[in-house]
């Protein structure tokens, strides 16, 4: 089993209706968190909605996906 790691929270947003999200991103928060494969940078994150909205009326918020399965010496997707 995998620990549970803090989160690291990257920004957040609002669900406008069923297929459309505004979200703002912290670029400083995310750059350390970079990765590359087969010589293009990604980041992964999780997108979370919430059921109550925040006291500014955000309900989405987004966090580095920090999880890292074990490797068999394979190249892996990051």
């Amino acid at each position: 089993m995998s620990e549970q790691k803090q989160k690291i929270e990257v920004g957040k947003g609002k669900k406008r209706n069923a297929n459309w999200f505004t979200v703002t991103i912290n670029p400083d928060t995310i750059k350390d968190h970079i990765q590359e494969y087969n010589g293009n940078k990604y980041v992964k994150l999780n997108i979370n909605i919430s059921d109550t909205p925040d006291q500014y009326g955000k309900d989405v918020k987004i966090t580095i996906d920090t999880y890292k399965p074990e490797t068999k010496n394979e190249t892996q997707w990051p």
